[in-house]
């Protein structure tokens, strides 16, 4: 049976050190960092993490998605094929 896209996201938040969370939730500032980091797409952590849509191009751009990491180019949030790619890398 296919997964839905908010089990992805639970699994993809599993595996990357993260929480489940119920119902619909999109992922948060820190579940984008923790993604990031697992897919090596380094974000500065000492302060104040970057916007999501920054976040989001890098981490398509390292899964190949994207050709550059251009967060105008990056969807407002990840499609389910690319949540797909990203539980692919990160498992």
């Amino acid at each position: 049976m296919a997964q839905t896209v908010d089990e992805l996201r639970n699994e993809i938040r599993v595996a990357v050190g993260r929480f489940e969370r119920e119902g619909s939730a999109a992922f948060t500032k820190e579940d984008l960092a923790a993604i990031c980091d697992a897919v090596e797409y380094e974000v500065e952590t000492s302060g104040r993490l970057p916007p999501k849509a920054e976040m989001r191009a890098g981490i398509l751009w390292k899964i190949g998605a994207l050709e550059e990491n251009n967060p105008n180019a990056a969807p407002s949030s990840f499609r389910k094929n690319e949540l797909e790619a990203i539980e692919t890398t990160v498992q």
